[in-house]
């Protein structure tokens, strides 16, 4: 049960739930249940039924969006739980369960757990995922003014109902220690925790192309915590490096950044690339200084399992567990990555030993088929 289609891979919730259903897929009959507040296209949904039994999508109209996000504002429950539920929807997924009588249940983030919550004629995990709450928390500081007080609330309601949801379901995953530790649950020590990985296809790449931009950002551009590394690039680092090229690849990308790039000589923005991998092979230098979000950064793990040396902050290293000066550079200040960047830039022989040792980081503990092993013993 997921909360939107897990094709194309431009989210990383979409990119957990594909991987996992393939790999659930070799050894169990796997039942696809999805929302979507978006029309899918049909050749989206023939990708999943190669792997799936069936595959059911459940559109949810902006009309009935509006309203039940909205009616969610004078309850009690999180604002983004109330934009996925519908009661209709509900019915027919009630309906759907006792047809199908599953032998398991997962059900990927709390925005569906209000559809699945209820059903006890089988066992059922729920796969957090993120820690919602701590993602929403930290964009408070940032958040203009007259909006801070909804992102209060609703940091506040996701941290109560992340509690209250746990003892719903026999199993929990989530992606990483660091968000388990979120969950403000007596027992979220029982929480299992379950990487992403990698999809074969990034160490066997052979890029064509000679990398013509000094540092490259990848990810969806949409998603707020994404907007504001790309923007402390442009804004904050890229004014010290004057000869330098930036690249920014991804889909949706926000207007701020539209118009960054069309007003700045040194930026580029590509949007939506097909082979994503292409596009972080232009540049020498994969750079993610995330300020703000949760969960495992799948960017810089595609980024490392491609040889490319990667920069982060604390704060998505936590997650991956690299090793700082070895596998990737760790910086968390303006010079701090100032600093990082000078130096691969100026050393390329310490940028091919941090790309090639990142990669083999990534080859030895992030693969799909041994994190979803964890969620197969579950089922099993």
């Amino acid at each position: 049960m997921v909360s939107r289609f897990p094709f194309p891979l431009e989210k990383g919730d979409k990119l957990r739930s594909y991987h996992q259903i393939k790999e659930l897929a070799k050894s169990h009959s796997v039942h696809l249940i999805s929302l979507s507040d978006s029309t899918v296209h049909p050749d989206h949904v023939k990708e999943l039924e190669n792997y799936c039994a069936s595959v059911t999508i459940h559109q949810l109209s902006r009309a009935a969006i509006l309203w039940n996000t909205f009616r969610a504002l004078f309850g009690k429950k999180p604002l983004q739980v109330g934009y996925f539920f519908h009661y209709g929807v509900n019915k027919k997924i009630q309906k759907q369960l006792k047809e199908l009588q599953p032998k398991h249940i997962i059900s990927q983030l709390i925005r569906t757990t209000e559809y699945t919550k209820n059903y006890h004629s089988c066992p059922k995990t729920l796969d957090y995922m993120d820690a919602l709450s701590k993602g929403i928390e930290r964009r408070i500081e940032k958040a203009r003014w007259y909006s801070k007080w909804l992102f209060q609330l609703e940091a506040k309601r996701l941290q109560q109902y992340e509690r209250s949801v746990f003892d719903y379901y026999e199993y929990k995953t989530i992606i990483s220690e660091q968000d388990r530790n979120y969950i403000f649950h007596p027992d979220r020590k029982h929480i299992q925790c379950v990487p992403n990985g990698i999809d074969s296809t990034f160490f066997d790449y052979q890029s064509q192309q000679i990398a013509t931009f000094d540092l490259v950002f990848v990810g969806n551009m949409s998603y707020p915590p994404n907007i504001d590394a790309a923007k402390y690039i442009c804004s904050v680092l890229l004014p010290e490096l004057s000869q330098s090229k930036f690249l920014i690849a991804g889909a949706s990308p926000h207007p701020s950044l539209q118009k960054i790039a069309q007003d700045s000589r040194q930026v580029e923005l590509s949007g939506w690339v097909e082979d994503i991998k292409s596009a972080y092979c232009k540049g020498r230098i994969f750079i993610a200084p995330m300020m703000i979000g949760t969960g495992m950064q799948n960017k810089l793990l595609e980024a490392m399992a491609l040889g490319i040396p990667c920069i982060t902050t604390d704060l998505a290293n936590n997650a991956i567990k690299a090793i700082h000066e070895e596998s990737i550079l760790v910086a968390n200040t303006r010079e701090e990555l100032l600093s990082a960047i000078q130096e691969l830039l100026n050393d390329p022989d310490k940028a091919q030993r941090i790309g090639k040792n990142g990669q083999a980081f990534v080859k030895e503990n992030y693969t799909w088929e041994a994190s979803t092993k964890a969620l197969i013993d579950i089922v099993h």
